[in-house]
């Protein structure tokens, strides 16, 4: 089991946050394709589940790995957070839903009663309950507590998606069959049924306010459904492959779905316009969710890994290896500032012909005007910024947090809260952005 980083990550400080340019976003240590995903409530971990049977913790800003929860016999389909982020929920082929402490990784119940595997998991808004849906044509919810199952509702179809709306209310379901059924969390009742899909349905997501339903399909893509009319309200047309994952922003506004050959599509919900089209990598992508601030987008797939996209301007977020090719004076240097620029020195060179990294250069940083550096693709808010990098700005951005300083940045929340410690790593910064030699 890894140990939870304690130090908080200082990378992709300057110039408003790292981009993976041709580097690859780390999240890196599943043993099989990432077929599920999950962004805690408070935005600080990531979770995972995997064909290598594990279901992985993640620390969002490290992008390092903080717990393995390997308690499951087969590979694993669905993950979810519990609301108040105090748990998580994981399912798998192995016909088991098992409800996990966060963040020591340790078993509080497991899920016992399917009889074939479960494909998908939803938790309802009070967190008291957790509904599973699988291929033995169940749907089946359990008090997350105690473990004991609630009710079964018998489906159809084989059951690929489950989703609780109307604040757990209802139940939707998606299966093989292509159509969404709409039930009562309570008694199990049908509902209504929408129809309209051809192809089996992949994956559904509810709107923030639990009114939309936006579903995928092996076939006609994407559509979006109105809850409480049980009607279709649009035909999200941009993919022409297969679409495996979708995902509502925190705020409803937009949308994530993400297809077979590696597109992730980033959605206006009102409209049904395009806002952008990213190529995140050459298979399918399985799973995608927003940031809780919804700036970031994160696509998992059949590469093994997370990737976590600026959903303003497309570019990937990632933190870069150790490269060889320039001098390291921190590795050696006594400055008490050294150990924090530790962080800083994996997504950014200190010379401008330094080896490409995910963060623009240092070189003569003090001074420099905010986004100037020369072929970097900024966001905007650093682009407009009109101030240069110096002891006042590099504090305030270190105290107040990227995302306040600098609203739309591409830095996920970072501080450095200890007037001290922030003292001595704008020190070091001071000596080393002059030059790589000096210490």
């Amino acid at each position: 089991m890894a140990a939870r980083p304690i130090t908080i990550a200082l990378s992709g400080v300057v110039g408003a946050m790292c981009i993976a340019a041709a580097a690859q976003a780390d999240f890196v240590g599943h043993g099989g394709m990432v077929r599920a995903l999950a962004m805690s409530p408070d935005g600080t971990s990531v979770l995972t589940g995997s064909f290598d049977y594990t279901a992985r913790l993640w620390d969002f800003i490290e992008q390092e790995e903080m717990t393995t929860l390997d308690d499951h016999d087969g590979p694993v389909n669905a993950v979810a957070f519990a609301p108040d982020g105090r748990y998580a929920v994981t399912a798998s082929d192995d016909g088991t839903a098992i409800v996990w402490s966060v963040p020591d990784g340790q078993v509080r119940t497991v899920l016992r009663g399917h009889q074939a595997k479960v494909m998908a998991v939803s938790v309802t808004p009070d967190g008291d309950a957790v509904a599973t849906g699988a291929w033995d044509r169940t749907v089946r919810v359990w008090d997350a507590a105690a473990g004991v199952e609630r009710l079964r509702i018998d489906h159809p179809s084989n059951v690929n998606a489950v989703a609780f709306g109307n604040g757990g209310d209802l139940l939707v379901t998606g299966g093989h069959d292509g159509i969404l059924r709409v039930w009562d969390a309570r008694d199990g009742t049908a509902l209504g049924e929408l129809r309209g899909h051809g192809w089996g349905v992949t994956q559904i997501a509810i709107s923030p306010d639990g009114t939309l339903v936006l579903s995928s399909s092996t076939g006609e893509g994407l559509r979006l459904w109105d809850l409480n009319g049980l009607r279709l309200r649009r035909l999200l047309e941009g993919h022409d492959k297969p679409v495996y994952a979708v995902a509502f922003s925190p705020d409803g506004e937009t949308a994530l779905s993400a297809d077979r050959d590696g597109f992730l599509i980033h959605w206006n919900v009102a409209s049904g316009r395009i806002l952008r089209s990213i190529r995140t990598a050459n298979g399918p992508v399985w799973a995608v969710a927003f940031s809780p601030d919804g700036r970031f987008g994160l696509s998992a797939g059949s590469d093994e890994r997370v990737h976590v996209w600026h959903l303003e301007t497309g570019t990937e977020i990632g933190i870069r290896r150790d490269m060889p090719g320039e001098p390291k004076p921190w590795l050696e240097s006594s400055h008490p500032g050294a150990r924090l620029y530790r962080k800083c020195a994996k997504c950014h060179t200190l010379n401008a012909d330094g080896p490409a990294r995910s963060g623009p250069h240092f070189e003569n940083l003090f001074g420099r005007r905010a986004g100037s550096v020369a072929g970097y693709n900024y966001s905007q808010a650093l682009r407009s910024a009109d101030f240069a990098w110096d002891e006042a700005t590099l504090r305030r951005l270190f105290d107040l947090g990227p995302n306040v300083y600098l609203p739309g940045t591409k830095m996920p929340l970072q501080r450095v809260p200890d007037p001290d410690r922030l003292g001595e790593l704008i020190d070091y910064l001071r000596q080393v952005t002059g030059g790589a030699g000096r210490n």
